[in-house]
Order: structure tokens, then C-alpha cells, then sequence
């Protein structure tokens, strides 16, 4: 599955996130969510835990300005790898 996080870390449910997880699944930030990737936040270090690939939408990271601070743990994409990445998966869900 690929769990989709539109929004701020801080809006979500992550004891449901986090009983949703598999180690086959994959995780992307894009708009708000992006500052999931942000280096050593809380949440950072609990989705690490299930080593599920990571990725976060490269421009939504550089229009919040925050591309230095982003963890080496997620693979930046653009738009046309994130629609390659939807295909990839035949199921996802959106946080």
C-alpha cells in the first residue's frame, strides 16, 4: 500500500497510521506533509521504525523552504516519479 500524508504531521492519527504499516508498503509526504521528513522530529523516528521506503515531493519540500533540513531517509521525487509511484502500488490511502 502506499500511504499518501497531505497533511501536517501534527493533524493525523498516527496510532491508526502506525497499525496500518507494512514493511512491503511505501510513504510519501507531498504539501504539509512533507514536514514529516524534517531531521529529528517525533515522527521522523516513529515511522523508521517499520523501514517501509520513504519519499517526499521535491517541490513541495523547496516551496515550504525546508530542503536543508530534510532527513537522508527519504528519497525526494517529482511529480512524474510520484504518479510512476501511484501506479506501482494498486492500493493507497490518503492521511
Amino acid at each position: 500500500m502506499l500511504h499518501i500524508l497531505v497533511n501536517s504531521p501534527f493533524k493525523v492519527e498516527w496510532k491508526i497510521i502506525m497499525n496500518m504499516l507494512h514493511p512491503v508498503d511505501a510513504f510519501i509526504g507531498i504539501q504539509d506533509g512533507v514536514l514529516i521528513g524534517l531531521q529529528d522530529n517525533v515522527f521522523l523516528k516513529k515511522i523508521l521504525k517499520f523501514q517501509i521506503k520513504l519519499y517526499l515531493l521535491k517541490e513541495d519540500v523547496i516551496s515550504r523552504g525546508i530542503i536543508r533540513h530534510i532527513s537522508k531517509r527519504f528519497h525526494l521525487i517529482n511529480y512524474v516519479q510520484f504518479v510512476l509511484l501511484t501506479e506501482q502500488y494498486n492500493k493507497f490511502f490518503n492521511w
